[in-house]
């Protein structure tokens, strides 16, 4: 079938267009990055340039706030969370996909319906909680909350559940136990939905707001975005946008790396996990 000039033209048209709307902000965060501070307060109509661009703005950054130390909490905060949170989900997507077990099927439905509990509900539990085992200020308390989620277990259960169960049958013939046929047999073969689940996780991570926020008033276990509000609150954010942005590149920087060097990755393993069959 012959395509139409006429049509694949309009559409990149529109996909150009499209595509500059949605990097324009990124691209205005970076150029107000490296302008120098006085000339964008004199700036009475923001102009899209700038032909005297200054790194000053993320040395202010660094020096307002020690935004290497959050940096730091953060990656400690990320990392950590994500490992054991891969743990926790594999174990439960197995036991839904491949063990037998009385109630196994309820017990997953009634596993879903967490789903539509409003965050903010299980935010104030999460306080409540934690606030009583006296982990408030600490990486436990960051952490514990969010080594779980619904929709990745359920993500996985959907992959495990595609694997045919002659393989399973197959490796319990052999004698492989359960942890060995997942270690060496599912995990394998559904890797993609795992990188992609790891990837959305570390960015769930490191752009988690609330939490942090609310758990925490001690700088010592400040992650980057309560650095981004501590510059706020000190009046630094509001006299001085370029070095507020200036930080926000950096915090933003390695998210955007991830996800270039791993974006075939993502899109393979949710278009995997909304394949049935």
């Amino acid at each position: 079938m012959k395509k139409n000039p006429v049509l694949t033209t309009l559409l990149y048209v529109f996909l150009i267009f499209w595509a500059l709307i949605v990097l324009f902000p990124f691209y205005w965060m970076v150029l107000t990055s490296v302008k120098d501070y006085a000339a964008y307060n004199a700036e009475y109509i923001p102009k899209f340039f700038t032909l005297s661009p200054t790194m000053q703005n993320y040395a202010d950054a660094f020096t307002t706030v020690p935004l290497g130390k959050y940096l730091l909490n953060t990656l400690i905060f990320t990392v950590v969370t994500t490992a054991l949170m891969l743990v926790v989900i594999t174990l439960a997507a197995f036991a839904f996909a491949r063990l037998r077990f009385a109630g196994r099927d309820l017990a997953f439905t009634l596993f879903l319906a967490l789903m539509m509990i409003p965050t903010e509900l299980v935010v104030i539990t999460n306080f409540t909680t934690i606030t009583n085992l006296e982990l408030r200020n600490t990486f436990t308390g960051l952490i514990l909350p969010s080594v779980t989620s619904v929709f990745y277990i359920y993500l996985l259960r959907e992959n495990f559940a595609q694997i045919p169960d002659e393989l399973y049958y197959a490796a319990k013939v052999d004698g492989t136990s359960d942890f060995k046929y997942l270690r060496r047999v599912m995990i394998p073969i559904c890797r993609p939905t795992l990188i992609t689940i790891t990837i959305l996780k570390i960015i769930e991570c490191w752009n988690s707001y609330v939490w942090p926020r609310l758990i925490t008033d001690d700088a010592d276990y400040y992650l980057v975005s309560n650095g981004i509000q501590e510059i706020r609150e000190n009046g630094f954010g509001r006299a001085n946008i370029p070095a507020m942005m200036a930080a926000v590149v950096v915090i933003s920087l390695p998210l955007i790396i991830l996800f270039l060097l791993f974006r075939k990755q993502i899109m393979s393993g949710v278009a995997r996990g909304g394949t049935k069959g």
